[in-house]
């Protein structure tokens, strides 16, 4: 290694300069980690609700041995494990690669740039479940996590008082400029860029597949469990404003210089609030504000509009049976939910088509009522809208479309399945998140580690070359198109299915259901 590489060691740590300033990392002899790293400056003051703003430069090394602040945010229902603590100066990203890395081989890695998920309003890039040790020293890559801006900081739309709109999004952007910029300095590719991500994040994946301003920023995209059709216009998200500033007792002025545990009071108040008044309906989500968002991106994806980049799609069987373990709103279960939600949905877009009873009895042939509406939640949140946006991305990029249905014993004694998330832990390789974990406590876990070497193959190979190729001796999954349809589902065993979803197709048909 050169003395005037961009990289170099220091007491057995790397230093790296970034077009900012240098900064420096930790090695363990299998990853080297560098850990936030400030990517835009401290949105705070007068940068509240605010497009991202460059960081301002720095001279001296700069430690990147520890988590950045993550996005103030209410408790959740799950404990995720943040990290490190909350403050409204959160816009930092982490970054593992292998401990050969050097920015002067001519053979850079591959990068997959992670989203996290927690429904617009949890959730951060240093979350233990996200570490990327497992992903870059088994699968030569470059990996980095990235926080956004959540709840009301980063998903009100207060663009009618002249702020900005879709702040998240434009976080996420900043990050990806700030890849571009920097990453060779890692080691990695800035022209092999996956942006991937799941739940909320895979919402931001799928919505930035149809943002202009994303253009070049990533070359592939990964979705696992995209609520694609969660995007909002411009009247739903100003309701959702109102609703916040109902609670603060405040303009939106007043609002913008309010502390931030006020904002963070009242975003849980309206997450609550929504879906129990409006079954189906998130408090958060992006929006359709003809600026940076120009249309619904599913829309968009069926008339050929997206960024023609390879996508890796797909959803979990169970999706909404962690909804129910939870007892949460924010999918309605319970056969009177659906109703309503239906129902509401035909007041908002009257010429839609639903199914019909007749129609939901084929799709979901089972004995109890309630048995079929947790089969209709997770395929209105989140199968059909993921079918939908794959059927359109496939006239411009390669599509490959998964379900995973794959369950530990005692998963599924409690009813949970293949819950929604339940695949994260396989996908980053970090199956055990210690001693209270009960995921493996009646078995399972040797099966779970070899679905876990499958998917990280299949991602990481995905993220090489743009095709998710499986070890030696799984079965080649092809492209999704209207012909055949094909469908890779990973259980015990992976098995490659044409038209998976045929039943839940006919039963929803064509015309795409948006929760505007």
């Amino acid at each position: 290694m050169t003395a005037d590489a961009n990289i170099r060691q220091v007491v057995g740590r790397p230093v790296v300069k970034t077009g900012y300033g240098p900064v420096r990392g930790a090695d363990d002899g299998r990853v080297a980690t560098w850990k936030g790293i400030r990517y835009a400056a401290a949105p705070v003051g007068d940068l509240r609700w605010r497009a991202p703003a460059p960081p301002q430069p720095w001279t001296d090394v700069q430690d990147a041995t520890a988590f950045g602040p993550v996005s103030p945010q209410p408790r959740s229902p799950i404990p995720m494990g943040l990290g490190t603590r909350a403050d409204e100066d959160c816009l930092f990203l982490n970054i593992w690669a292998p401990s050969d890395v050097d920015a002067a081989d001519s053979h850079p890695k591959p990068v997959m740039v992670w989203v996290h998920g927690g429904a617009y309003i949890f959730g951060s890039g240093s979350q233990p479940l996200y570490d990327g040790s497992v992903l870059a020293d088994g699968s030569d890559v470059v990996v980095v996590t990235i926080n956004y801006r959540l709840g009301a900081l980063g998903f009100l739309d207060f663009s009618s008082a002249g702020f900005d709109s879709n702040i998240a999004l434009r976080d996420v952007l900043a990050a990806l400029r700030w890849v571009r910029d920097n990453i060779a300095g890692f080691g990695g590719d800035p022209d092999r860029v996956t942006l991937f991500g799941e739940s909320a994040g895979a919402g931001i994946v799928t919505t930035l597949l149809a943002v202009p301003a994303a253009a070049g920023l990533f070359s592939r995209a990964i979705a696992q469990s995209s609520p694609a059709t969660s995007i909002y216009d411009s009247t739903r998200a100003s309701s959702v404003a109102h609703l916040v500033l109902d609670r603060l007792g405040m303009t939106a002025a007043e609002a913008h210089r309010a502390p931030v545990e006020a904002l963070v009071d009242a975003s849980m108040q309206v997450f609550d609030h929504v879906p129990t008044a409006t079954p189906g309906r998130l408090a958060f989500a992006p929006t359709v504000d003809g600026d940076l968002v120009p249309d619904y991106p599913v829309t968009l994806a069926r008339t050929g509009k997206t960024h023609p980049v390879p996508l890796l799609i797909g959803t979990n069987k169970d999706e909404a049976a962690l909804f129910r373990f939870m007892r949460s709103p924010l999918m309605p279960i319970a056969p009177k939910a659906i109703r309503t939600m239906f129902e509401e949905i035909a007041d908002d877009q009257p010429g839609l088509q639903l199914p019909t009873a007749e129609q939901i009895g084929a799709a979901y042939p089972a004995r109890r009522a309630r048995t079929r509406s947790l089969g209709v939640a997770s395929d209105m949140g989140f199968r059909m809208p993921s079918v939908w946006f794959a059927e359109g991305h496939s006239a411009v990029a390669p599509v490959y479309l998964y379900r995973f249905d794959w369950a530990t014993p005692i998963f599924k004694l409690i009813r949970l399945g293949a819950a929604h998330a339940t695949e994260l832990i396989y996908v980053w390789g970090n199956l055990v998140a210690g001693p209270r974990d009960v995921t493996f406590k009646l078995g399972g876990r040797n099966a779970g580690e070899a679905l876990s070497d499958r998917m990280r193959t299949r991602w990481t190979n995905f993220a090489a070359t743009g095709v998710p190729t499986g070890p030696q001796g799984q079965p080649r999954w092809a492209p999704y198109s209207a012909g055949g349809r094909t469908t890779l589902v990973m259980d015990r065993q992976d098995e490659i299915v044409d038209d998976l979803d045929r039943q839940i197709r006919l039963a929803w048909g064509d015309q795409v259901l948006s929760f505007r």
